[in-house]
């Protein structure tokens, strides 16, 4: 599959979980996209987009399970995050809750959140190693009168831990708690049935285990919040009109959700415009079956890790999918990262959690236990020499 993507031939590439990598013939479809609007950019934009991007909405819709009107496409889960957390009318002394394993940049928005309307961010701590069956019991431990919202990530993005959301949005939603759910690593790499999943709010990556190009990413939200969401960047859909003059339509769009979210101004719509046909890519080369053998590989690379350093398992292999983080010993973590791209030419992350050095590893259709073998025999290298 190596032959379907861009990526470098001299690099061993394990870490798709960052950025994903888009496959040839996707950014073919999305550089289609942009040769069409060009061709007549206001035609494109102004006429075209808004019946273009509902076809788009509603091919990404059917694959996480929701109904198209929920759903809105944005540049990345971190926009999500920001356009639900900005929206939300929090005050003094009211209680942000989640926990310690969240992306770095969606703790920033919440901090920022909590500076301006007076909230505070209670961040529970999750142990490791990882007790799926204690999760919900644990976070929803630290709820208290004042809460207002829990947000946490589906799968992590330093531990690669596979949350139980939906246990925990249940329990929230018993208490009164609003949830957002972080789901930026999960479209394409666990299934997904949002309408089933009991969150308020969903946000997901396309562009990275779906394959699509980047900037491409959704929103999701139960129907009964979207009024309550309110665009980064006001622009036309807030007035609910067009410019009758130049029939802009694309402008105003069918639902709140699209009118408030879609139109952000001028921007390049093709990465959404190409997110079908990553779905249809995902799918002719078998996907589906593939990933359970690149969960294996996974799982069994965490093994060879655990034993190559003596460590101790962060998790079990059901807690994990196509990424896995296990232990390192002790040590400076871009300096690992550079010596095993430096001299073996893999591209990884070596991460920190709390006290402890992680490597975290990933599997896509391209991946074969030949890169497996590389980063193991590199390791097995680089920490016999103390890096």
């Amino acid at each position: 599959m190596r032959e379907l993507f861009l990526l470098d031939d001299g690099v061993v590439f394990l870490n798709h979980g960052s950025f994903g990598a888009c496959p040839t013939e996707v950014l073919a479809a999305q550089h289609a996209w942009q040769h069409v609007m060009e061709s007549n950019p206001v035609e494109f934009l102004g006429r075209r987009s808004a019946e273009l991007l509902a076809a788009a909405r509603a091919d990404l819709a059917a694959y996480v399970g929701a109904n198209p009107t929920d759903l809105v496409f944005v540049a990345n889960a971190t926009t999500g995050v920001n356009t639900v957390a900005r929206s939300l009318e929090l005050g003094p002394g009211d209680e942000i809750l989640t926990t310690d394993h969240e992306y770095g940049a969606c703790d920033a928005t919440w901090e920022w959140v909590a500076e301006r309307t007076g909230a505070r961010v209670v961040r529970v701590s999750v142990p490791l190693p990882f007790q799926r069956g204690q999760l919900a019991d644990h976070v929803l431990g630290a709820a208290s009168p004042r809460t207002r919202v829990l947000t946490l990530s589906h799968i992590t993005s330093t531990t690669a831990l596979i949350f139980p959301v939906s246990e925990v949005c249940s329990r929230a939603r018993e208490l009164g708690i609003l949830t957002l759910v972080d789901g930026a690593h999960a479209p394409g790499h666990i299934p997904l049935d949002l309408g089933a999943l009991g969150a308020d709010f969903y946000t997901g990556n396309c562009h990275k285990w779906l394959c699509a190009p980047k900037g491409a990413a959704f929103l999701w939200a139960r129907s009964e919040h979207h009024e309550r969401l309110q665009a980064p960047v006001v622009s036309w859909g807030y007035h609910g009109e067009v410019d009758t003059h130049a029939g802009f339509d694309a402008f105003t769009g069918e639902t709140t959700l699209e009118r408030r979210l879609q139109w952000q101004g001028t921007r390049d719509p093709s990465a959404f415009l190409a997110v079908p046909a990553a779905i249809d890519f995902l799918s002719r080369h078998g996907w589906e079956q593939r990933r359970p053998e690149c969960h294996a590989m996974a799982a069994e690379t965490r093994v060879r890790i655990d034993a190559l350093t003596s460590l101790a398992p962060i998790c079990g292999d059901d807690d994990a999918g196509c990424m896995i983080a296990a232990q390192l010993p002790p040590g400076d973590p871009e300096k690992l990262r550079a010596a095993l791209f430096e001299r073996f030419r893999i591209e990884i992350p070596i991460t920190i959690h709390g006290d402890l050095r992680l490597i975290r590893v990933s599997f896509h259709l391209y991946n074969t236990p030949s890169d497996a073998d590389a980063l193991l025999a590199a390791l097995s290298s680089l920490l016999a020499a103390g890096i």
